[in-house]
């Protein structure tokens, strides 16, 4: 959209059109396109069984997009492969599962992230989106001896490096509320980085993801691994919204997150979200940073956060979060 001109946006309709989840892509593939490409490659239906399992295989490891193209694509290849076997006589009927789909196909080409394993220091999970659907993705900040300069990897684009400036400033701000050691950048730089360096990057909903990672370098407490997060934030430390929720939120819940810190005025886009998504994950609306690093850092942030946080659920009604 931003490429639209704005007098010319004003004048249309917009029509989104956003991705399937993979329980959709299933019922597509076994309803659609698999049948199709019985059809179109000379089989009958008892000669070629797709299980679950193996298309749940070739979504996850060979494709990634919002649609279902290369998804046939890829069908379309495995049934042509059966049709020459079965034509050849070296077979009557094929059942393929998940193992002999990749064993068919080939190694998978798709590598998509994971969550992380285990808590560390320094470094928080974020969530982006693409045309092709949502994902997390991993910022890391680290403290070295230095000239007390901000550091800035990943080919990262002008906003985003605005978003790590702003964490900074806030960091600095409200260091004894966080529990910043007083001397914790003194002859010290700080190194922001952001993996896939060959991929830019750039929009301002890693804000709280970086001032997340940043907090933890600077105090040395350990993230929750399990936890994602996206929000633009403000010298002040207000979280504000941000845009493609439902795709990564999606993207997350494939990557094995199992809770997502979201802006407090997105909180209404989860109605969005299909049922079964809603089901595995845990959502914390929040509207600023000290919230988001009570959940991000679990119990391990500093006492004069703890303190805040209790006075602000007195003047807050109940349901403010969203859980299973």
């Amino acid at each position: 959209l931003q490429n639209i001109p704005a007098p010319l946006l004003d004048r249309m309709e917009t029509v989104e059109f956003t991705g399937y989840t993979e329980h959709e892509k299933l019922n597509i593939a076994r309803q659609y396109l698999v049948p199709r490409q019985l059809r179109e490659n000379g089989l009958q239906a008892d000669e070629l069984t797709i299980e679950d399992a193996a298309i749940g295989a070739i979504i996850g490891g060979y494709t990634h997009e919002a649609g279902v193209r290369q998804l046939e694509r890829e069908l379309g290849r495995l049934a042509r492969k059966v049709a020459r076997r079965v034509a050849a006589g070296d077979a009557a009927k094929v059942v393929v599962e998940g193992e002999l789909a990749k064993k068919e196909l080939g190694r998978p080409k798709v590598r998509p992230e994971r969550a992380s394993r285990e808590d560390a220091v320094g470094v928080a999970t974020g969530m982006y989106y693409t045309p092709s659907g949502g994902d997390i993705m991993f910022v890391e900040a680290a403290l070295m001896p230095g000239k007390e300069e901000l550091v800035l990897t990943g080919q990262l684009g002008d906003v985003m490096k605005e978003s790590a400036r702003a964490a900074l400033s806030y960091a600095k701000k409200n260091a004894a509320a966080l529990g910043v050691p007083e001397l914790a950048l003194k002859d010290r730089d700080l190194h922001i980085h952001v993996p896939a360096g060959a991929v830019p990057k750039d929009g301002p909903s890693a804000g709280v993801t970086m001032a997340t990672a940043l907090v933890s370098a600077l105090t040395g407490r350990p993230t929750r691994h399990n936890v994602a997060m996206t929000g633009e934030i403000t010298l002040r430390g207000k979280v504000l919204p941000i845009g493609g929720l439902k795709e990564k939120v999606l993207g997350a819940a494939r990557a094995g997150i199992t809770e997502i810190v979201l802006p407090k005025e997105n909180e209404p886009e989860l109605e969005d979200l299909p049922e079964e998504v809603r089901r595995q994950l845990i959502f914390h609306p929040v509207e600023t940073l000290d919230e988001v690093l009570a959940v991000a850092l679990g119990n391990r942030v500093a006492p004069m956060v703890n303190e805040l946080l209790k006075a602000r659920s007195k003047r807050r009604p109940p349901g403010g979060v969203t859980t299973r």
